[in-house]
């Protein structure tokens, strides 16, 4: 594997655990604010990033290559109002999509066929990543303002699987 892939790759592990840290903040911040089934989603989110970056830990030691573990910057948002989290990972999917995209464009330019097969599936991914997050923030701006549609919406967001 070219360097420069490998590099990338490691540098996405650390990526997407940061993700999970974050997705645990909101989930604390909706548990504080008494909506537990926001709280809940966003937890079962940071579960599924760290799966993210363990696909890639494997995928890097089942090739030969070196992992090397960063630290994880501490999550340094703060959040005003229930909307507000679910702004923030919108922001945050379509940063790591870009992420994805440069490593794709890095395994081209490498000519670095097996980990552009691998990496169509993060590519997959990010696009129901960012659907999702685009659903909840046009959700909450529909409802956040009326307790009824927040208290079903809570509800639903608890029920993922």
């Amino acid at each position: 594997m070219e360097t420069t892939v490998a590099q990338l790759l490691n540098d996405q592990i650390n990526k997407e655990l940061y993700s999970a840290y974050l997705y645990l903040d909101m989930s604390n911040y909706y548990e504080d604010a008494g909506l537990s089934g926001f709280a809940a989603w966003y937890r079962k989110q940071a579960e599924e990033e760290q799966e993210h970056a363990l696909k890639i830990y494997d995928y890097l030691h089942d090739n030969g290559e070196k992992v090397t573990l960063e630290a994880i910057a501490k999550p340094a948002l703060t959040y005003a109002s229930i909307e507000d989290p679910a702004r923030e990972a919108l922001k945050h999917e379509q940063y790591v999509t870009s992420l994805i995209h440069n490593l794709y464009a890095a395994a081209v330019e490498a000519k670095d066929y097996r980990t552009q097969q691998f990496l169509v599936w993060f590519i997959t991914e990010q696009g129901e990543e960012e659907k999702n997050a685009r659903d909840i923030v046009d959700e909450l701006a529909f409802c956040a303002q009326d307790k009824a549609a927040l208290y079903l919406m809570n509800s639903r967001m608890g029920s993922r699987d």
